[in-house]
């Protein structure tokens, strides 16, 4: 049952993706604040069917970020992506180069003004996507971005990147880590979206004028803390 009605939603979200962005193309290339509506919208009707249909509640907890700040977050699943453009005023993200293309997320993430990285070029596509954040340091928001690159299972270890260091030191500005349990309900590459609480939590804020080393190290240990204790609260065991 967990299995069908996981099918039935997968298939209602997608299909609402190509239907709600082509309707409201206009009002996002209109204007940014007409992207923002869009993609919050979605996400709101998206959550309202995880819950009806495969009995997932989302949850945001700590305090919202506002301003210029650099969001640090685990990732997990598209769902805490949706959670962040959810809770932010102006969440723009740090992704993958490839989405830059997808349709319709490729429209609306180069809308708000995300930041297309290669995770193939290393030194290269540091300094690449340090020239892209600074064209758009005028306008920064909640810049988000994943510190491991990708998506991860609960419980697996993956390294830091040192590109969400770079950010925090060069922008100066502080840093709100993220963590989340979500990847227990909705699991990387995983058709089975299983009933629960999804929380996404804002941790406490990292000042600027770290070391780049203390800064990794304190980040890691926050988000990893944060997010085990999250998944226990509904029964993971690593």
């Amino acid at each position: 049952m967990i299995l069908i009605r996981s099918l039935i939603f997968d298939l209602l979200m997608y299909a609402l993706m190509p239907i709600l962005g082509i309707l409201c193309a206009p009002l996002a290339i209109w204007s940014r604040g007409g992207a923002y509506w869009t993609c919050k919208l979605y996400c709101r009707i998206v959550f309202w069917l995880l819950r009806v249909i495969c009995g997932i509640r989302v949850e945001i907890r700590g305090e919202v970020p506002q301003g210029e700040v650099l969001i640090c977050s685990k990732h997990q699943s598209f769902l805490d992506v949706m959670m962040h453009m959810h809770a932010l005023p102006r969440v723009r993200y740090v992704m993958k180069k490839e989405l830059k293309w997808a349709p319709v997320i490729g429209l609306y993430g180069m809308r708000i003004g995300s930041t297309p990285v290669s995770r193939r070029g290393k030194g290269g596509s540091v300094k690449k996507m340090m020239s892209d954040v600074a064209k758009s340091a005028d306008d920064f928001g909640q810049l988000c971005i994943y510190p491991q690159g990708t998506r991860t299972l609960p419980g697996q270890d993956l390294p830091y990147k040192i590109g969400a260091g770079v950010i925090y030191q060069r922008m100066g500005v502080p840093c709100v880590p993220a963590a989340t349990n979500v990847g227990v309900l909705w699991g990387r590459r995983s058709r089975l979206r299983k009933p629960g609480l999804a929380v996404l939590e804002y941790l406490e804020p990292i000042p600027p004028g770290m070391e780049l080393d203390e800064f990794m190290a304190t980040l890691k240990e926050r988000v990893e803390t944060a997010s085990d204790a999250l998944m226990a609260e509904i029964g993971f065991k690593a």
